[in-house]
This record gives C-alpha cells, structure tokens and sequence, in this order.
C-alpha cells in the first residue's frame, strides 16, 4: 500500500483485486483468484476473526464447491448431515409440510449439510494463507473509494473501534474492487447503489448452544409453527444445536436477549446451564432486499453486501458462495486477458435473479411460520394438510434454480442450471466427476468425441479458454471418463441430448443433440462471453468454412 495515490499512467498497481470484507465469500474469492497467480489484498475491519456462530447449513452446491478446496463434506469431522426430512408441524406435533432434506442432489452431493460458520471460516482463512499471491490485511476498514478507466484507488485507516483513535490512513491501488463488506457495505455504499427493499421486517431470537454431551431430538430440523411462539430447531454443526424463537409483537427485544430468558425458553428441549453451554444469544431482524446492480465500472459487490433474505429455506451464506464463484471465473478471465470487461454485466443479470428467487423463496416460507394468530394459524394449519394429503405426504423436492439470462444459451434444456454429476472413472481415479476429471469449460459428449462437434474457430475459443473435451462413455468403451453408475447417459437420455457444454461454475451453458446443433449454441454461447481472440482467427475460420463449401 502507498500513502499517495499515483498517477494511473504511470503508476504500478497494489493487487490485481482488492477485496473489502473477510468473510467466508470474501475470504473463497481470493482464494479463487490467488490459486491462479492473482494478486489480492483482501481487506477486513476486524484483525481477529468473530468466533460466534452464526450461518449453520449449507445445500450441495456449496459442498460442490468446498470439494474444489479439497473440504469433504461428506467425511470432513467439523461437518454433519442428517437422514431425515425437514418437517414443519402444527402446535399438535401434526406436519403440516414436507421438504426432502435426505436425499443426494443431482449435482452428486446431499441436499443439506450442517457446520459451524466460525470453523469454516477458519479454514478459508488458513487456505489463503498459504496462497503467496494472497495478502491479508486486517484491523483496517475502507473509507473512500475512487475509480477511473483503468482501476480503483481504495483508502483505508485502522479500525477505530479497535485502536480507540482515527489511525493513518493508506491508500490501495487495484485494478478492481470487490464489496463482500456485509449488509452495511461500505463499497455498495461509495457506488451509490441503492436497495429494492421488500419491507420484510421480523425480530428472531437465536439462541446457540453447545451440550455437554450427546443431545438427541427428533426429528433433527424442523419447524414448529406455533402462533404462541414460532420455533426453528436445527443443528448447528458437530456437537451444537441452534433455537430460533420469534419475538412477538409487545415484546422486547432487550428483554429477549438476556441468558435468562434463553434458559426459560430452552427448559422444555431439557436444557439447563447445568448441562449445556449458551454461547450465543442475539435477536436478528429478519429481511428481504437486494442491490438494483451489482456492478459499476470496475467495482462489483457480493454476498450480504449485495442481498439479504430471511433464513428460512437456509440460502443466505449460499447466495454469498454463488456469488464469489461467479465473480471468480470472470476476474480470472479478465485478467488473463481472455474476455473483456463487458462479461461483468452477465455476473449481474445471472446471479441478480438466482438470489431474487431464493429470498421470495424464503419470504413465503416466513409467511407460513412468521404467523401469531390463532385463528390465522388454524386456517393454515387446514389448508396446509389437505395439500399435503392430496400429495400423499410425499415430501417437496429441493428445486435447483436457473440463472437470470448471461453467458448460457437459454433455449438449451437444462442450460443455465447447475449440471448433474456422477462418478467416474478418469485419471486413475474412482470419484465424483469434478474431482476425477477437472473444473472449468468442457465440452462432454456421451460415446462420441465432443473435439467432432466444433468448428477450428471453436477449439481455438474452447483453448483461448483453457477448457477440454470429455469424451464419457460405458464401462468397457474407450472414453476419457468412464460413467460408473450410468449417471450421465440417464441425463443425456432424459433431455434428449448427447453434447454438454459446460462452465467453471458447474453450471450448463448449453445441450445439444447433434453436431450442428452443438456447434449453433457453443456460438451463441461464446458471442455472449465477450472473448479477446485476434481476428486472424476468424479469418482462418471462414476460409475453412468457404474452402469446405467449395
């Protein structure tokens, strides 16, 4: 960091991205970024980490994610899962809804996992710190921030909450800045961005607690939608359990977070200071709202920074994850000088859409637990059992999302959507697909060879992108990954495609059943991608394709 800020023609930048808020999403960008030579400064305000609990699930795209930094959440001790269904009851103990909380996702991982957000904060962390492109700068907080054409000049001063004074400041030239600084975002803020807020307000009291020994409810997780007092029971990671209580309208909330109000509340689970530990006891406001854009200039946001939603279906931190893997593989591309700024704009619309989706998501679900009438909860409690009667108290199956429109070619089935994963063999490996073959842009074809399906100008785009082709096939053929339990030919079969073309973010960018077919949408595809290839290479191209004509 300098003192003085340079002149942008002369000067030489700080880090390739500086990254405001070390947080788990914060702390995965840069992890992101560093493992691929970037250099990062990753800013937090606190020089200690907070050691409270505070995220406790996460679904199987994140675990997807965390396999990529070699964190199994299937075998990994400071992570559980539990195979059960999530149940939401009446005050009768009587279900009123079912969601299939058991099963394994067709992205290859199971649907729910529980952990202690502290613990794995520590882990990020220790990852990037044995990143050498990876430094971090903690106790300081951001205080200005200025951008030009060709980067951001960030100012920074010691956090006066912990040094009691206003410090020095410093300045940081980056070539980009991203906001990751939570639901008071200083960079959202210095952008002018402003909030589309859905006015959902509820105070909910969380209580999170450590048992002295093994401490067993069934079911595991689920919800109790009492009108006297709306209740969320779920684990929170290996040897924890969390209470949510909503705080009733009249009720205050000072009174709410005092340990002796936690133990009342608690004395019907069968907990009592003598037999657990209270570690934390706070009331949260529980709201809906979401940044109108993401990204200005060379600046973007995410994370809480850039949406917030009530806990209810348990996607905020996901969201947050989503968030730095998209921004990842786009920064990384950038910087490598494969695509132009412009592919930023697609980190808006995709994920603006995705993280609407699941905070509507949770809006409804707070509707039907956030209810303190009487007669209003009897008339739910009705309407919610003949639904589920009529379904055969069959749970609701976890929806996978689409993408708002980007970089993926939207008359594709499945495109835009997060790809189905198998195991294979591949490499000398017997394992998931992204762990035997590799992450990024592959194109897959099932028992033929995906090189057929592209043009000479479209391998030239795939290699400009470092990305592959992966042949997959039966046991017994030859292929380069071998699909063990027939997961990919089931797919394929299923969306009547034999061609896949996919992203680093796991997501599908485009199906296809034939060659043609393959070689229109991986096209439209790359014309959405923004890509800095010479244009001798399309010359080279359409004289193959007149010569081919001739």
């Amino acid at each position: 960091m300098t003192n003085s800020k340079a002149t942008p023609a002369t000067e030489s930048f700080d880090a390739d991205v500086a990254i405001v808020g070390g947080g788990p999403v914060g702390t995965l960008l840069a992890i992101l970024l560093g493992k691929r030579g970037k250099r990062v400064t990753l800013v937090e305000r606190w020089s200690q980490s907070y050691g409270r609990p505070r995220a406790v699930t996460y679904d199987h795209e994140i675990a997807r994610i965390l396999a990529t930094l070699g964190i199994d959440s299937e075998n990994d001790p400071a992570i559980s899962f539990h195979d059960e269904l999530y149940y939401w009851k009446d005050a009768k103990g009587e279900n009123l809804q079912i969601v299939d909380w058991q099963s394994t996702s067709a992205s290859g991982w199971r649907v729910r996992y529980w952990f202690n957000q502290p613990d794995l904060e520590e882990r990020l962390t220790g990852i990037a710190s044995e990143l050498s492109a990876v430094t971090q700068v903690r106790g300081w907080q951001g205080v200005a921030l200025a951008q030009d054409a060709e980067g951001v000049t960030l100012t920074l001063k010691r956090n006066p909450e912990e040094v009691g004074v206003d410090g020095p400041t410093q300045t940081l030239r980056a070539k980009f800045v991203i906001g990751a600084d939570g639901a008071n975002s200083f960079v959202r803020e210095s952008l002018a961005i402003e909030n589309e807020d859905k006015g959902y307000f509820f105070d909910w009291l969380i209580l999170d607690m450590i048992p002295n020994g093994p401490y067993q409810v069934q079911p595991a997780q689920w919800q109790l939608c009492d009108p006297k007092r709306p209740t969320t029971i779920v684990p929170g990671g290996p040897g924890r359990r969390r209470w949510e209580y909503m705080v009733l309208p009249g009720e205050s909330v000072e009174e709410m977070q005092k340990p002796e109000r936690a133990w009342e509340l608690l004395k019907p689970w069968g907990l009592t200071p003598e037999n657990a530990v209270l570690e934390r006891s706070a009331v949260y406001r529980f709201q809906a709202r979401w940044a109108k854009q993401w990204t200005k200039g060379r600046c973007a946001i995410a994370g809480d920074a850039a949406h917030l939603m009530p806990p209810f279906a348990g996607e905020g931190m996901c969201a947050g994850v989503r968030d730095a893997v998209a921004l990842g593989w786009r920064l990384n591309a950038i910087l490598e000088g494969k695509q132009g700024l412009e592919i930023l704009e697609s980190y808006t619309t995709e994920r603006l859409e995705h993280a609407k989706h699941y905070i509507d998501f949770s809006q409804e679900l707070g509707k039907i637990i956030c209810i303190h009438d009487e007669k209003e909860a009897a008339e739910r409690d009705t309407r919610m059992k003949a639904e589920l009667a009529e379904r055969n108290n069959k749970p609701v199956p976890t929806d996978i999302c689409r993408l708002g429109e980007g970089a993926w070619c939207k008359d594709a089935a499945h495109a835009g959507e997060l790809s189905v994963q198998g195991f294979v063999e591949a490499h000398g490996k017997h394992d998931r697909f992204d762990q035997a073959v590799s992450q990024g842009w592959m194109l897959i074809a099932l028992d033929t060879d995906p090189a057929d399906a592209l043009t000479p100008l479209q391998h030239m785009q795939l290699a400009h992108l470092d990305g592959v082709t992966v042949k997959v096939g039966r046991p017994g053929t030859s292929c380069d990954a071998v699909d063990i339990n027939g997961t990919y030919a089931k797919w394929l079969r299923d969306i009547e495609a034999r061609y896949v073309l996919l992203r680093p973010d796991f997501y599908v960018a485009a199906t296809a059943s034939t060659p043609e077919q393959m070689r229109q949408r991986f096209e439209e595809v790359m014309s959405r991608l923004h890509l800095t290839l010479v244009d001798e290479a399309a010359n080279e191209d359409r004289n193959a394709r007149q010569a081919a004509l001739a």
